[in-house]
């Protein structure tokens, strides 16, 4: 009998599941699928069968998670690759927050649920549901391997000179007060690719990435390993983004406090939701934005300015980070696919080796690709960014140590 080579890739949130099921054979997708707005009365499943092109949608209200799964189940039933199938060999989930705990996807026990738990308080919004959707996986399929991916687990490489903030570190250390970096599976995959697309192993390239969605970070990848990233404690440091403000000083807070009269809970709410683009110019859409700035609207180009401004700060200073940089690739919804951004971002850069071909960056879509041009010292690229496929990945690759 041959071993099982699917991995079902779950991605859980407060009120959605975000799903893939994939063959590792040849990294195909079988199924996708999300599940949104569980709790309410409008819940929806969407769901594609990928080897027959055929989309599904159901709507009404789905109660919980559990509910969602067992709708999820359903959905891949109907299409012969069910939860049940014994050529399903793992169930991988992305877990946000993994600390200083776990550095590389773990199978999930008793004990990794608690440690999990216990980083709740630097994680509210997302471990409590990633833990949801753990618990309801298991139930459905307790004898499966359960595996969690870590967002933070590929950042847990940087030196402690770029983890540590400048603060007493019996204090830090109480609280779990660090810098752990976002999007690490995003980054991992990504200056993987990168290497490859440059014709090099991952351990002969230093690479810039920026992952540029609605959440947005940068990180430098110093021979595969990543050195320094620049969210931090939480998703809300660093670079300008959709609705969270990044960078910015820590006394806003006091004087917001102190002066504004804002509770703490007002203060959070504002800097992670109603503040980046979407606080500057009442657009976190960066194709509205961009419309904008061709009709001559001066706030959203106030606002693009800003954004791109921080872009450039964490690009040079990943320079001096990595003293060597082979490449500058860009990823992730806006990275992909925002022409104007990568061009803003690498325009008065040429003293570094930086430069785009303005016929290349204007493609749209398509695989990895390189837009600078061949004369260019350093390379910038556009790289897809596949995270449900590097969560497969990593869990089929332990899953097969064990077995």
């Amino acid at each position: 009998m041959t071993s099982p080579t699917r991995v079902l890739v779950l991605n859980s949130g407060s009120s959605s599941v975000k799903y893939q099921l994939l063959d590792m054979r040849d990294s195909g997708r079988l199924a996708v699928g999300l599940v949104e707005r569980i709790g309410e009365q409008t819940s929806r499943l969407e769901h594609t069968c990928v080897t027959s092109g055929e989309t599904r949608e159901q709507t009404g209200p789905i109660a919980d998670h559990d509910a969602a799964l067992k709708a999820v189940a359903e959905e891949l039933s109907r299409d012969g690759v069910g939860l049940d199938s014994p050529e399903l060999a793992a169930i991988g989930h992305r877990v946000v927050h993994g600390g200083m705990f776990f550095t590389e996807p773990t199978v999930i026990d008793e004990a990794v649920l608690t440690e999990i738990e216990r980083l709740i308080p630097v994680a509210p919004l997302h471990n409590p549901a990633n833990l949801t959707g753990i618990r309801t996986a298991t139930a459905l399929r307790p004898d499966l391997p359960q595996v969690a991916v870590f967002d933070t687990a590929f950042h847990t490489t940087m030196p402690e000179s770029a983890a540590r903030y400048a603060i007493d570190p019996r204090i830090a250390d109480r609280h779990r007060i660090r810098r752990y970096g976002f999007h690490g599976t995003s980054h991992a995959y990504v200056s993987r690719r990168t290497a490859r697309l440059l014709g090099k192993d991952p351990s002969e390239v230093n690479v810039i990435v920026l992952h540029l969605g609605n959440g947005a970070s940068a990180s430098a990848v110093e021979k595969g390993r990543c050195v320094d990233t620049s969210m931090g404690l939480t998703p809300l440091e660093g670079l300008v983004m959709g609705t969270r403000s990044g960078d910015l000083d820590p006394a806003v807070i006091f004087h917001l406090a102190r002066v504004g009269g804002m509770s703490m809970d007002e203060i959070d709410s504002l800097l992670n939701k109603r503040s980046g683009l979407f606080g500057l110019c009442g657009d976190n859409d960066m194709r509205e934005i961009r419309r904008r700035i061709d009709e001559g609207d001066e706030e959203a180009a106030l606002a693009f300015d800003i954004y791109i401004h921080r872009l450039k700060k964490y690009i040079g200073a990943y320079f001096a980070v990595l003293g060597r940089v082979d490449a500058v690739v860009f990823t992730a919804g806006v990275g992909e696919n925002a022409a104007p951004v990568r061009e803003a971002a690498m325009a008065g850069l040429e003293p570094l080796g930086l430069a785009v071909d303005g016929e290349l960056n204007a493609v749209r879509g398509g695989g990895p690709r390189l837009i600078s041009p061949a004369s260019a010292r350093v390379a910038v690229a556009v790289v897809p960014t596949d995270e449900e496929l590097e969560i497969a990945t990593q869990t089929y690759e332990l899953v097969g140590k064990k077995s």
